[in-house]
């Protein structure tokens, strides 16, 4: 028990969650209960207070909702790095964000190659362009020393750094139709939000009451639900009453805030999104442009790009390699950039939404990244690091 524990506490033990909840999914999908998850996640649920609520399916309530916890995470790791971590350093910035650029541009421009005939098809362009953090990160942590401690630092900014980008082309690329007033009462609680903090409010309390009330508001403005937590989390205080670091409050809820996402968010979110069923599978669907353009988007397009993007900023002196990071090491990490999973099924929801295009890219999505997952774990599994200078 206490090896398990430890294992589901390490970076690598924080996918394992998600990893079982995909099986999950897939056995559902290819079994004769594969109508449970459907009906289950069909269920309406209604939250209302004084006439006033919310009503949507539960499979509306994971993605909008609880999606919401884990990109308010998501801020808090952003808001940490940018304070104290790899983004607060400018000479540490470059080389992550020179990957991470090539690692978005290069994937969409290889999915737009496959679809730009079809401008329906052409709306998911942004599917590859992102990574996924706890996948990415797990295959360089179950390496262990193997894998010098710079490297895995490159690729979890790297990261974060795609994660930011993921969350301005939510912002700008798929929003709906706009209601004027919501955006005005989102607009107002974010003011109110910001007053807390200026005020010296140190407790996460009253932000996460007024939180929920920003969520709702931006839920009903047509800009997606879960951009509310990445706001939720800027605009927390970053100094406490008690001058401790420890007890910071954006520290402090992200220390609360990763169990529940590890275990429950984001293993819901995968149960409920990468049921994929092989039955009826045909060699059109695997010729799909969509699934095409998703699978060599991130297995092709993210290793290019990244590699490419960091070797440039090297080549150009306006960066360094990771220390002790061999240039195979650097490859290997950058081949592990190409599994999108959670976020790319994420865009993939709101880039897509009819069943016609789902089935192609959960294919697209799950080709890519165990592509991505195997090939870059045998690179690092062989390659050496480099001397320590």
């Amino acid at each position: 028990m206490k090896r398990l524990k430890a294992l589901l506490q390490s970076e690598a033990g924080s996918a394992v969650p998600l990893l079982a909840a995909t099986v999950l999914a897939l056995l559902f999908a290819n079994s004769p209960f594969g109508w449970v998850p459907d009906r289950l996640f069909a269920t309406r649920l209604t939250v209302e207070f004084g006439g006033v609520g919310v009503s949507k399916p539960l499979l509306l309530w994971i993605n909008d909702g609880l999606m919401a916890v884990f990109f308010l995470l998501v801020g808090l790791e952003i808001k940490r790095e940018v304070a104290e971590g790899e983004l607060s350093r400018p000479a540490h910035v470059v080389l992550p964000i020179a990957g991470a650029a090539g690692g978005m541009v290069v994937p969409a421009a290889i999915y737009a190659v496959f679809n730009w005939k079809d401008p329906v098809a052409l709306h998911g362009w942004a599917i590859p362009s992102a990574t996924d953090i706890a996948f990415a990160v797990a295959v360089l942590a179950a390496l262990g020393e193997r894998v010098p401690r710079a490297a895995k630092l490159f690729l979890l900014t790297l990261a974060i750094v795609d994660d930011l980008a993921s969350i301005l082309i939510i912002a700008i690329f798929y929003t709906s139709d706009l209601s004027t007033l919501s955006l005005v009462l989102a607009a107002l609680c974010i003011a109110v939000l910001l007053a807390l903090n200026f005020s010296g409010i140190r407790r996460t309390g009253p932000y996460l009451l007024v939180g929920i009330v920003l969520w709702v508001c931006v839920l009903e403005s047509g800009v997606h639900a879960t951009l509310a937590g990445v706001v939720l989390a800027f605009c927390l205080p970053l100094a406490c009453e008690s001058g401790m670091p420890d007890e910071r409050p954006y520290l402090r809820l992200e220390h609360a805030l990763t169990p529940w996402v590890s275990f429950l968010v984001l293993p819901a979110f995968a149960f409920a999104n990468a049921g994929l069923s092989f039955v009826g599978m045909t060699a059109d669907m695997v010729r799909d442009p969509v699934t095409l353009g998703i699978a060599l988007g991130l297995f092709v397009g993210k290793q290019i790009g990244i590699f490419g993007g960091a070797a440039l900023s090297i080549g150009l002196s306006l960066a360094q390699r990771p220390r002790r990071t061999s240039w195979p090491q650097l490859y290997g990490a950058a081949v592990c950039g190409g599994i999108g999973f959670t976020m790319s099924l994420f865009i993939g929801t709101l880039a897509f939404g009819d069943d016609e295009h789902a089935p192609l890219v959960r294919l697209g999505v799950l080709a890519g990244s165990l592509l991505s997952v195997v090939t870059g774990w045998t690179i690092l599994r062989l390659s050496r690091s480099a001397p320590a200078v």
